[in-house]
């Protein structure tokens, strides 16, 4: 599912060399072209014959999506137990949507083709599959959980004397820092454009550099190409939107719990809720 991808030219989580123990972070390949949304192929209802415990998790699904409302807890189904026939069927009216996440080495995360609806595999230490989940929600609780778990609380400060070709960075960490020591939850998303900002390649290694690099990359393949990466300082994001060529066009750091473009709205959520009962109504006649 993965490949590790770095950008060249790009600074950032992933542009930096491995750590000193020798780990490094897998990364998923770019998305190469803007996706759309297709209903699935559905099979035909004769073909799903034995498969009621698929069909029934389905419309499980379906009852949780209408019920959902942002802001609450995750609704969460489990998958573990479904038979392969079964787990075939879901994954095929699920399909792939836009949005897919890493989270560490324990959790991987695919959006459904129904906005809100993600698929989230939690691994063990060998890589063994240890649960197959769905939750609805507008991301996965399980990545929010663990996202800035051991993130350092304050955003680094710079040092003097600065190294050579240096000169805007110390200003941005100080208006990070102000920011990420203010924040409340629930607060508006403060986002500092850092293409419009004058700034050298020094500036940007050494915001990087401090404020090191997290363990959740999300790639987004809404409109255009979107690459999300958490950062070792709390509620600090580099939000990256990239061209066909794969050369970064916009390039920013956010401070909120969660980027906006990541996040499934209350109306996507009531939209998959219709679309997938409009679906499984094929197999509950």
């Amino acid at each position: 599912m993965s490949t590790e991808f770095v950008i060249p030219g790009a600074v950032g989580p992933g542009t930096q060399p491995s750590e000193g123990d020798g780990q490094t972070l897998d990364y998923m390949e770019m998305p190469r072209e803007m996706a759309t949304f297709d209903l699935p192929i559905a099979p035909e209802p004769e073909d799903t014959v034995g498969m009621e415990a698929g069909k029934a998790r389905l419309n499980e699904l379906a009852a949780a999506l209408k019920e959902y409302r942002i802001g609450a807890p995750a609704a969460v189904l489990e998958l573990g137990d479904l038979a392969p026939e079964d787990l075939g069927l879901v994954n095929q009216i699920l399909g792939e949507g836009e949005v897919s996440m890493v989270a560490g080495p324990s959790i991987q995360v695919q959006e459904a083709v129904f906005a809100g609806v993600w698929r989230v595999l939690h691994f063990d230490d060998q890589g063994g599959v240890l649960r197959d989940t769905i939750e609805v929600a507008a991301w996965p609780d399980a990545v929010q959980d663990q996202v800035f778990a051991t993130a350092c609380s304050e955003a680094a400060q710079a040092e003097d004397p600065l190294p050579p070709a240096v000169f805007n960075a110390p200003a941005l960490l100080s208006e990070i820092a102000d920011k990420v020591s203010t924040r409340k939850a629930g607060d508006l998303t403060h986002s500092i454009n850092l293409s419009l900002l004058p700034h050298t390649e020094e500036d940007l290694a050494y915001l990087a550099d401090k404020l090191g690099v997290g363990g959740t990359i999300i790639l987004s393949r809404g409109y255009g190409n979107c690459r999300v990466s958490s950062t070792a300082t709390n509620n600090v994001w580099w939000v990256q939107y990239y061209n066909a060529q794969d050369a970064i066009i916009l390039n920013s750091i956010e401070i909120t719990e969660v980027p906006e473009v990541v996040c499934a709205a209350q109306e996507d959520i009531d939209d998959s809720a219709e679309r997938l009962m409009e679906i499984m109504a094929i197999y509950n006649d």
